[in-house]
């Protein structure tokens, strides 16, 4: 009896020093895991701030180098921005959280701006690429429009605004079609551009398959197009809020450009500066939410790039 339960405590003995080898290897496995994860959680925060100071770095010591340099002085056209910054958080930042910390002024200066700005352009953009596209496809509409468009875009476009009120009258939709008017030239010219060097190959192949008009259109011509179209549009969106400022210097008593001259014109140096970054904060966050769009459209044309550069 002694020899069958002797062969029986034999046999556990490696069953439990496999289980205890497994549970070695797995704890193993999982603290380097852990290690691998903690590594790279710590590149990306080590990328992600790398990223932030070289994109902010410069305009961060800029600030810091105007608040040193206005620290104990008291000059009358020159604010820190301390000051400027708690002025623009009063302003407009300032209210309860049931209105996400937006004042009544918000409403009352950058909501109308935004909207004459971005209707404007919307207008613009969606004139120029029609017109653009009928000028890039066919030559005898090219014939007529280039040299229009030549000479009209050589117009400053500050100079539209009091034309346009001096002719249409004093109103929103004056203010507006004054925006669009100061966009629409380049985008037409780009789209004209991307349309006519649409390459023959691809022109010609639509016409041999018998692809209806509208479908050459939204799946060659304009696809081809996209990146000189979306490079107009980007330029003429900070176009847009500068020719903003102006219609609303000019016969109009709200908005973020008449704010702008009304405490200029009464000597309130901080809140003149606070529109000024105001202004600085809207023209940088359109501009990143429109490259967000762009990236996304465009994204099959950076991997066309990126396979033709590899071949």
């Amino acid at each position: 009896m002694t020899t069958p339960v002797a062969s029986h405590g034999s046999g556990r003995a490696p069953s439990l020093s496999g289980v205890a080898a497994g549970t070695t290897a797995r704890a193993r496995s999982m603290s380097a895991r852990a290690a691998h994860v903690s590594t790279c959680a710590v590149r990306l925060v080590v990328r992600a701030i790398g990223s932030l100071v070289i994109s902010f770095g410069l305009l961060v010591a800029l600030l810091l180098l105007w608040e040193a340099t206005l620290t104990g002085r008291n000059l009358f056209q020159f604010k820190p921005p301390s000051t400027i910054l708690t002025t623009l958080w009063r302003t407009w930042l300032s209210g309860p959280p049931s209105h996400l910390f937006m004042t009544q002024a918000v409403w009352h200066d950058i909501v109308p701006s935004l909207a004459r700005a971005l209707g404007g352009w919307a207008l613009g953009a969606i004139i120029g690429i029609t017109v653009g596209i009928v000028a890039g496809h066919f030559p005898r509409a090219r014939g007529y429009i280039d040299p229009v468009v030549s000479y009209l875009r050589s117009i400053p476009k500050a100079a539209l605004v009091p034309t346009f009120i001096i002719v249409f009258g004093a109103s929103e939709v004056t203010r507006v079609i004054a925006i669009a008017a100061s966009t629409i030239w380049l985008v037409l010219m780009n789209t004209m551009h991307g349309v006519r060097t649409l390459d023959p190959v691809m022109r010609d192949t639509g016409r041999v398959f018998h692809i209806p008009p509208w479908k050459q259109l939204t799946h060659i011509i304009l696809p081809f197009a996209a990146p000189k179209i979306f490079a107009a549009l980007r330029v003429t969106l900070s176009l847009a809020l500068k020719v903003m400022l102006v219609a609303e210097w000019l016969l109009t008593d709200y908005g973020l450009g008449f704010y702008l001259l009304d405490k200029q014109r009464n000597y309130e140096i901080a809140e003149m500066w606070s529109a000024l970054f105001m202004l600085a904060i809207l023209g940088y966050l359109l501009n990143v939410g429109f490259l967000l769009i762009e990236r996304r459209v465009l994204r099959w044309h950076d991997g066309v790039h990126g396979r033709t550069e590899a071949q």
